[in-house]
């Protein structure tokens, strides 16, 4: 240990010299700075001290959450096995590693820190009282000397001045003492100081290095092989990421490589699948907000089965929006919105307006939920039936050589006509061959899918002043025509589409006329269709708007020579009108003859049936008792207001399997 040069002379104390005064400046001043670096040295270790402490708390903390990572049940945790097994035994290592931290907290409080708090409240603090004591007497004496050196010179001041001299030599001896024992505590705190530094670091190096080796035996012993472990899975896990990531990045740059029509909500050279019988995808619902306001909403719609489905964002799982199961659906004009359609219910109670964001999302969500309307999802392969469907419909505008050939079995004309009322001329369809499809229907024949009157007709309106048509069998002005009727039946249809046909006394033009207009709609994207109510009386067949209720098209019963409801899908029927084409100059004129095909909300045979029932009352009409006979045999309800449409008539006397379905009247 080098030796101190420099310190205060004890035998100096007394004699109190301005060089000594100097020289204890000097001290004072050390001790000064010594208690400043000591505060700001404490500072320090007491941070190192609650970092350890802090250490002990995070590593019991950090053993604990590796303990909860089994007890949160992650839903994409399958194969984390091995690493719950790999946490755990981390867990219990961390654990005893927070024993050793708080074993080494401990040691540093008690050979780091404490030791250094003693210090500095022992030593600086009692050079600090020791300093103001010796101000203090220092003080006193200088005042004792100045009342001293103020003494009179008479003698009759002898005692006063005894009395200061007494005063003046006890000032100055507790002078003298207080300024031995400052004098001695500063000479002293030179080499306390010294061993304040040092032992603070070597309790704080000692028990780092216990910690140490602690923590070494503990890692070398029990880990070497586990730690290996451990690493080896880690690089396999990060070659794993590896690979991935490259494989992810060759994708991202092969999906980001396609051209900027892939973002374009409407491509026009998107092929649209007419096949399918699931589809999903975001769409715009039309809800009502009020009386008149509308808001749209952009959510997610899905096919399951029959049933159209719903999944908001955030939503779990999607909820049923709509029965899809013998509905409708076509395309509608909505707010000025394009892509807009709407699906109806087989009841027609419940309908709701949807948006598609492109043409071709557009069309194969119609011709989806037409497909699943049809029911084929219920088939064995219904791909392959919806494919073989559309196959059917494309190949519908092409002549074939036979009829046969289009379909296994001709319809049953009975079947659309219960009872078995037969036009004139229906005996000699069942003879022979069956017609060519040319023979029914000249080879482009243009098909017209709106109701456009003619310009005859259309005046002779204008001129009945556009009267109104009540669809219940009342109008506005009281005829003899609509006195004497005494069948008026309304059946809600949607008109599909008209053509010319060749002839007029065979069922199966009635067919091939649907099978066209049919497949044109479907090849022309052409899904609006017009609503209309169908009238049937006994004298006329009219079509009627069912907004204004005025008569679109109307046709006389006798001009009506053929009728019949389809076989597969009893929605639709369709009837055959004889005219008359003046073009060549004949007076009598050439007969002529179109089609007409509709799809109804009730089954074609029921409006086959009332005008077959329409065409008896005609003939029956020339004869009053066979009018009465008929009229008595007509199925009606209970009140004698509505006719009850049967399917089969021949069997009206019995009461078995009858369904007594009245006509929307």
């Amino acid at each position: 240990m080098p030796a101190v040069h420099h310190k205060l002379l004890l035998e100096d104390a007394l004699q109190d010299s301005p060089q000594t005064r100097s020289l204890l400046s000097v001290f004072e001043e050390d001790a000064g700075n010594l208690t400043e670096y000591t505060n700001q040295l404490l500072q320090a270790m007491q941070r190192v001290f609650g970092a350890q402490s802090e250490m002990g708390l995070a590593t019991e903390q950090l053993s604990q959450q590796l303990l909860d990572y089994e007890k949160k049940n992650f839903a994409l945790g399958k194969g984390d096995e091995e690493v719950i097994t790999t946490l755990q035994s981390f867990a219990k290592t961390v654990g005893e590693l927070n024993s050793l931290h708080s074993e080494l907290a401990n040691q540093m409080a008690d050979s780091m820190v404490f030791p250094l708090i003693q210090f500095r409240e022992k030593d600086l603090t009692e050079i600090s009282t020791l300093k103001e004591i010796f101000g203090i007497a220092t003080d006193e004496h200088e005042a004792a000397m100045v009342k001293y050196s103020r003494l009179p010179k008479k003698k009759e001041n002898e005692k006063l001045k005894a009395d200061m001299v007494k005063e003046v030599a006890y000032t100055r001896r507790k002078q003298h003492q207080a300024s031995l024992q400052y004098y001695c505590a500063l000479n002293a705190l030179q080499y306390r100081k010294r061993v304040a530094m040092l032992e603070p670091m070597l309790g704080y190096t000692q028990a780092q290095i216990s910690f140490f080796k602690k923590g070494l035996e503990l890692v070398s012993k029990k880990m070497e092989s586990f730690l290996s472990s451990v690493s080896n899975m880690a690089q396999n896990i990060q070659k794993q990421l590896d690979a991935e990531a490259e494989t992810m990045r060759m994708a991202q740059k092969e999906l980001l490589s396609v051209e900027d029509t892939v973002y374009m909500p409407d491509k026009e050279t998107e092929t649209v699948n007419r096949t399918l019988i699931q589809k999903a995808g975001y769409l715009n619902i039309r809800n009502k907000t009020g009386l008149v306001t509308t808001a749209w909403d952009r959510l997610f719609f899905f096919t399951q089965g029959g049933n159209l489905m719903c999944q908001p964002r955030g939503a779990v799982a999607g909820g049923m929006v709509l029965d899809l199961d013998n509905s409708s659906v076509m395309a509608v004009e909505c707010e000025d919105r394009r892509y807009c359609f709407q699906i109806t219910s087989p009841s027609g109670k419940t309908s709701m307006i949807l948006q598609a964001e492109s043409k071709k999302e557009y069309e194969e969500w119609i011709c989806t939920v037409n497909n699943i309307s049809r029911q084929i999802y219920l088939t064995d392969n219904p791909e392959a039936v919806a494919i073989r469907l559309n196959q059917t419909a494309i190949q519908a505008v092409t002549p074939i050589t036979s009829f046969e050939k289009r379909q296994e079995g001709a319809p049953n004309p009975d079947r659309a006509k219960p009872g078995g009322a037969q036009p004139a001329g229906s005996d000699s369809q069942k003879s022979g061959a069956a017609p060519e499809p040319e023979d029914l229907i000249a080879p482009g024949t243009p098909i017209q899918f709106d109701i456009m009157l003619p310009a005859s007709e259309f005046q002779d309106q204008n001129r009945a002043g556009g009267r109104r048509t009540n669809p219940f069998g009342e109008t506005e002005e009281c005829t003899a025509e609509s006195d004497d009727s005494l069948l008026q039946q309304v059946f809600a249809v949607r008109f599909l589409g008209s053509m010319a046909v060749r002839c007029g006394n065979n069922q199966e033009v009635i067919y091939e006329a649907m099978r066209q207009v049919l497949a044109a709609r479907a090849i022309h994207n052409i899904f609006r269709t017009t609503e209309a109510h169908l009238m049937v009386t006994s004298s006329s067949l009219r079509l009627i708007d069912p907004q204004t209720q005025v008569t679109r098209i109307s046709f006389q019963l006798e001009e009506v020579c053929q009728f019949a409801a389809h076989q597969e899908n009893g929605r639709l029927m369709g009837f055959v009108v004889e005219g008359r084409d003046w073009s060549d100059g004949n007076e009598e004129g050439e007969p002529s003859f179109s089609a007409f095909v509709f799809e109804s909300n009730t089954e074609g045979e029921k409006i086959c049936y009332t005008i077959n029932l329409a065409k008896e009352i005609t003939e029956a009409k020339k004869d009053p008792e066979a009018l009465a006979e008929l009229i008595k045999n007509m199925p009606l309800t209970n009140d004698g207001k509505f006719l009850l449409l049967e399917p089969e008539t021949g069997d009206s006397t019995s009461g078995e399997n009858q369904e007594d379905l009245e006509s929307e009247a």
